[in-house]
């Protein structure tokens, strides 16, 4: 750590002390709440010049190094802020994908919104095309209809994220048949109040609704709001894919750490301080934690230092899950049957809130989410280990 860092380590601790919100779990039991409380915390970060370090230094707050980035987001899990869900995709999927591929126009009426406040989802996953984005369906025709050239697109997406609170939408869609499945697809930026289009929450198990699904009836999109040449969709998707990772991964394992407390609380209140199975369960998971958050740390040094190797976030993200797993399930086990107790949500609280049956549901979804704990062995075993690559099909005939 340089001087120059710990300076900036001090000045947003110090900063977080006076304006950071107090008590907002209690306040985001409602989607209201939830929504007051996200909209409030990204205009106070804007303003204090710490939402988007990752941007460009013409942008307020922005041209921050990676390692400086790396100061803020420690800074945030450890004074245990509200994650900024709703603006996530705002301000990284939506912003990266705009800086590398929009035009000056595009840029220029944007990105001024996407600071102010605006809200973006993405609409890529469909039924049948989640892991295989090859496969996405939903179809869009230019045609001009009373002298504008536009796109009419009608399908269906899902699994969006905020899509239910969001102002616009980065949208995949199929324009052509022709040729391999990639080659046929085009970028879209979508109004979400254009006609046509409904946006619907996903009622999850555990209570939250964190998705949406999206259908798209002949909604007209302007030839202007495509990113990128019509036919390069998949080439625009694989750069708003790539916008974010090690940044998230080391400020969730950071918050996981950071919420072990709430599992030691759990072992005084139950006097099960001498029992020698919950010590030694607990011992084995804080240290799951510190290798978790040890394997970030390392994964965002290399990266710093331009040596990062592809597989190495599949690390980070595969020890995560698995960890957060069994961070929910010793904290449900350990509360015995006051865990099991229907409790209201809080949204947006993240993955260690103290309501255990939801954060054990919950935990499941990030063994998929980001790709599953399946896609990031096969890469870490073919990618880091050189081992041969998994067969495409598996049958009794190749067996034999």
């Amino acid at each position: 750590m340089t001087d120059a860092l710990e300076i900036l380590r001090h000045d947003f601790r110090t900063w977080l002390a006076a304006e950071a919100p107090k008590d907002w779990r209690a306040t985001c039991t409602t989607h209201d709440g939830f929504l007051a409380t996200q909209r409030g915390w990204f205009a106070k970060l804007a303003a204090g010049g710490y939402a988007v370090p990752h941007w460009s230094a013409e942008w307020p707050g922005g041209g921050r190094s990676l390692a400086e980035q790396k100061v803020i987001y420690e800074e945030l899990a450890r004074a245990d802020t509200p994650r900024l869900l709703l603006s996530f995709m705002s301000t990284y999927h939506a912003a990266s994908t705009l800086f590398e591929w929009g035009s000056a126009e595009q840029q220029a009426r944007y990105i001024p919104r996407i600071l102010e406040g605006e809200i973006w989802c993405q609409g890529f996953s469909e039924p049948g095309a989640g892991s295989d984005l090859a496969g996405v369906r939903t179809r869009a025709e230019r045609v001009t209809r009373d002298g504008r050239d536009v796109y009419v697109v009608n399908g269906q997406k899902l699994w969006s994220t905020m899509g239910q609170f969001a102002d616009q939408c980065l949208l995949l869609v199929r324009t052509s048949t022709e040729g391999a499945k990639q080659a046929g697809l085009t970028y879209l930026l979508l109004d979400l109040k254009a006609k046509g289009v409904t946006a619907r929450p996903i009622h999850q198990i555990h209570g939250d609704e964190e998705f949406a699904e999206l259908f798209l009836d002949e909604v007209e999109v302007p030839v202007a709001d495509r990113l990128g040449e019509e036919g390069q969709g998949w080439a625009v998707a694989q750069s708003t894919l790539a916008s974010e990772r090690g940044l998230t991964l080391l400020e969730l394992s950071a918050r996981m750490r950071g919420a072990l407390w709430r599992i030691a609380d759990l072992i005084r209140a139950g006097g099960r301080e001498e029992d020698a199975g919950i010590v030694r369960d607990f011992g084995r998971l804080a240290t799951k934690i510190d290798a978790t958050c040890a394997l970030a740390d390392q994964f965002l040094a290399n990266r710093i230092a331009g040596e990062e190797r592809v597989g190495d976030a599949s690390l980070v993200k595969l020890s995560y899950s698995r960890t957060l797993r069994e961070f929910t399930s010793l904290g449900l086990r350990i509360g015995g049957l006051q865990a099991q107790y229907h409790e209201p949500i809080v949204f947006g609280g993240g993955m260690e809130t103290g309501n255990w049956m939801a954060d054990f549901m919950n935990s499941y979804a990030w063994t998929i989410a980001g790709g599953s704990d399946e896609v990031q062995r096969n890469i870490i075993a073919e990618r880091l280990l050189g081992m041969p690559r998994e067969p495409k099909s598996w049958t009794l005939e190749t067996a034999q």
